[in-house]
């Protein structure tokens, strides 16, 4: 029995690379001295897929940005509600720092980014900040 492989490559519209396998499966020459009649196995690979990496945003506490700031921030860059807000600004203000949520790395950096960019406009000085989970 021989086992001969064809292998085709292509590239789908995301650019991640497939591949084929054409596996045919031969049992000899027939009768009449050609090649015989083979069973053909197809089998398609897959690529592995990895999880990306998380990032917690944390609030910084000091002493000057209003309570009341903290929790619309909370409100409107975390879509977190009123009770969860003032949660989460308390424990940022008893202990110093406070997570606001985890997200991929574009998110958090964008949320980091708009959090700093409102404190400075209404001339606060949050800080806020990400670190890998």
């Amino acid at each position: 029995m021989r086992i001969n492989e064809l292998k085709i490559s292509s590239l789908g519209s995301d650019s991640s690379a497939s591949a084929l396998h054409v596996f045919r499966m031969q049992d000899g020459d027939d009768d009449r001295g050609g090649p015989g009649r083979g069973t053909a196995v197809i089998t398609r690979t897959r690529p592995k897929t990895k999880k990306p990496s998380l990032y917690r945003v944390l609030i910084l506490n000091d002493d000057y940005t209003p309570m009341e700031f903290v929790v619309h921030v909370l409100e409107r860059f975390f879509q977190k509600d009123r009770e969860a807000a003032t949660r989460i600004m308390l424990h940022v203000h008893n202990h110093g720092v406070g997570e606001c949520g985890v997200y991929t790395f574009e998110v958090a950096e964008t949320k980091v980014s708009q959090v700093m960019d409102f404190a400075r406009q209404n001339q606060h000085p949050l800080q806020c900040v990400m670190e890998k989970k």
